[in-house]
């Protein structure tokens, strides 16, 4: 294995080696379940689903961790105004979250830990960090004490005297400092609270991870990943939180993918160009959305556009189409067009595409470069099937070459099989054939038309008409 990660801690490209061989623990930070997934969200959603699907395409077994913030001040805020408990609000956005994330083509995570459901968890990591005296008590509400822990600032290369303070908590005159940072919350009149030994409160926002980490993955990661904006407050803030309680680093390689713009400007909500990912999947595909997030280096800023994601939509249809040409030249067999020899100059040119698609991922997943890759070996491919006698064999490799590319990227929508066709789309291809024979043009310019609008593309070749959908 060759692989080299940028550690955003070192900030430097490193060999990828796990902790212990052959196996990969990786965390990455998930939603806070108030609302319905926008564009930016998904990004770290496609591009850690394909870190994970990579590692474990060149065999290595993946620990996959993604957590759900099921409490906190936006959750408390946003239930107060759907007249709704935070539990009922985390149970109606978990699901939409997990509706978005497989409409996205991203697999389940091996565990998504909840912070509600590891409360007693979060009382004894807390309750440690206070008797090692990393942590303590003012007014029911518990601090980190950051000055016990020197190496703060370490990710986000700042220095104490550096940092703002007030990053999503509350200067507050009971804090020792104003670096340190809330551990646990008291519970506020109305509010939602578990019992602690420091009075009935909540979570703070940062130690939920630490030590969901430490249950679901020991005490330290292989990698640990989320969006750039995280590196300081949250990650920060958990280095400080595990490595104090452990003595052992938090993650060995830290990952953090880049910021999605909106036509050229930074999403935000006083600019109101957010973008609904369920809003934008009813105009176009997942796969679309995949490619556009792959086709940009994850650690470089993203621009979402009307033309770019139409430009994606272009570039999945030519890849698509690719497969569906070899697949049904394939099914030509029957009619004796395949010759019985393979062609070993056509295997090397292949094989030099995987190659390079490979090396490209090697290379702190280089998305964008292996996509190249893959449409060098459509160049080939698509020259190959313009000769009168094929190979089955050769066919049969070109599939397994862009299946295995597939596997990795997921880009391609499911083939449609040559056995399956609908017999109705059939009888009216061959009606279309007959009235183009007999110069009946304009019934078959009605049949064109009639199956496009049943979502049929035809389209003519050597071979004779093959359809797709749109």
């Amino acid at each position: 294995m060759n692989l080299k990660i940028y550690n955003s801690m070192t900030r430097m490209q490193e060999l990828f080696v796990p902790l212990e061989p052959g196996k990969v623990n990786m965390y990455v930070c998930g939603p806070t379940v108030y609302d319905y997934i926008h564009i930016g969200n998904s990004r770290p959603v496609i591009f850690f689903d394909v870190v994970r699907r990579y590692l474990e395409a060149i065999g290595l077994e993946v620990n996959y961790v993604v957590n759900y913030t099921d409490v906190d001040d936006k959750m408390i805020r946003k239930s107060a105004e759907l007249g709704c408990t935070v539990p009922e609000l985390a149970e109606r956005f978990i699901e939409a979250f997990r509706e978005d994330r497989e409409a996205l083509g991203a697999r389940a995570p091996s565990f998504s830990p909840r912070v509600m459901e590891n409360i007693p968890e979060i009382v004894a990591f807390i309750q440690e960090l206070v008797d090692r005296g990393a942590a303590y008590e003012s007014g029911g509400d518990v601090y980190f004490r950051t000055n016990s822990f020197p190496e703060y600032g370490k990710l986000s290369h700042k220095n104490l005297d550096e940092l703002q303070y007030g990053i999503r908590i509350e200067v507050d005159e009971r804090k020792e400092s104003p670096q340190d940072f809330v551990l646990w919350k008291s519970a506020k009149a109305g509010e939602i609270y578990w019992a602690s030994p420091w009075g009935d409160g909540r979570p703070g926002w940062h130690i939920e991870c630490s030590a969901m980490v430490r249950k679901y993955a020991g005490d330290t990661l292989d990698i640990h990943g989320g969006g750039h904006d995280l590196q300081f407050p949250h990650h920060e803030c958990e280095i400080a939180q595990s490595e104090s309680l452990t003595g052992q680093p938090l993650s060995r390689y830290w990952m953090h993918n880049g910021f999605v713009n909106i036509n050229n400007e930074k999403m935000s909500k006083s600019l109101g160009n957010g973008v609904n990912v369920r809003q934008l999947l009813k105009g176009t595909t997942k796969f679309a959305i995949r490619y556009l997030m792959l086709a940009t280096h994850y650690r470089s800023p993203l621009n979402f556009s009307d033309e770019t994601i139409r430009q994606a939509k272009n570039s999945v249809e030519r890849l698509t189409n690719c497969r569906d040409n070899v697949k049904h030249r394939l099914s030509s067999v029957a009619k004796g067009s395949l010759s019985l020899t393979g062609d070993e100059s056509l295997r090397a040119r292949l094989e030099e595409q995987r190659k390079e698609f490979h090396s490209r991922m090697e290379d702190d997943f280089s998305t964008p470069d292996a996509i190249t890759a893959w449409f060098g070996l459509v160049t080939e491919v698509n020259a190959y099937l313009q000769r009168e006698s094929v190979s089955e064999a050769d066919l049969q490799h070109i599939l397994a070459e862009i299946q295995g590319m597939d596997d990795i990227l997921g880009l391609l929508p499911p083939a449609v099989e040559a056995g399956l066709l609908d017999e109705e789309i059939d009888a009216l291809i061959v009606e279309r054939t007959e009235a183009r024979a007999s110069r009946n043009f304009a019934r078959a310019d009605e049949i064109r038309d009639l199956l496009a609008g049943m979502g049929i593309l035809l389209e003519d070749t050597p071979q004779g008409i093959r359809w797709r959908r749109k």
